[in-house]
């Protein structure tokens, strides 16, 4: 890595969970440099604008978020075991100290998706991949004999998995009750277990 290049990381590194905290419109240019310690010119002498800073602060989010999940997904041996891994980990997620601030993907889509339409795109192009690998998850459990159920609508099944997930890490933040959280993701296991 060059100079100018891990500064840069630095500087994503420094203000992702601020921006996941605070969101894009909430983080300001002293916010960046306070958590920083840099000026505002070695600021936009590494990126061009605040957009960038927030675009690239939350790809780094999502990665962080889908590192700790994919270390999880790849220890089980099964495709239930696989899909099993979301309520697990989201039912423990307010210990797995990943992201500050709760999952970007939530916060950045609930306050991009009419304000920002950059960050926008970002968090719809995370949600679609993230609904496109439990689609694959659940077309590969199927084709092993793992998923038996008469009539699997997988798409649906896919959205309804990240739904209930993403209202119930909202409404545990907002109720600031981890049960709500641990109650929903029951109700993912119930959908994973009928797929059988």
């Amino acid at each position: 890595m060059s100079k100018a290049e891990r500064t840069k990381q630095f500087i994503i590194e420094q203000t992702a969970a601020i921006f996941n905290m605070k969101g894009y419109s909430g983080t300001s240019m002293s916010d960046i440099t306070d958590a920083t310690g840099l000026t505002k010119g070695s600021i936009y002498g590494n990126f061009e604008n605040k957009d960038e800073v927030a675009v690239a602060a939350f790809k780094f989010n999502v990665k962080k978020l889908q590192d700790a999940f994919s270390q999880e997904i790849d220890k089980q041996t099964t495709f239930k075991g696989k899909l099993l891994a979301y309520p697990k980990l989201y039912s423990e997620y307010a210990n797995l100290k990943v992201t500050k601030g709760g999952c970007p993907i939530l916060n950045t889509a609930t306050e991009s998706d009419d304000t920002h339409p950059v960050l926008k795109k970002y968090a719809e192009r995370t949600l679609t991949y993230w609904k496109e690998k439990i689609m694959f998850f659940i077309n590969k459990g199927i084709e092993a004999g793992e998923f038996k159920a008469k009539s699997i609508d997988v798409e649906r099944t896919a959205l309804t998995i990240i739904a209930l997930i993403e209202g119930a890490i909202m409404i545990s933040k907002l109720t600031g009750n981890l049960k709500d959280l641990s109650n929903i993701m029951s109700s993912v296991n119930k959908i994973v277990d009928d797929l059988e």
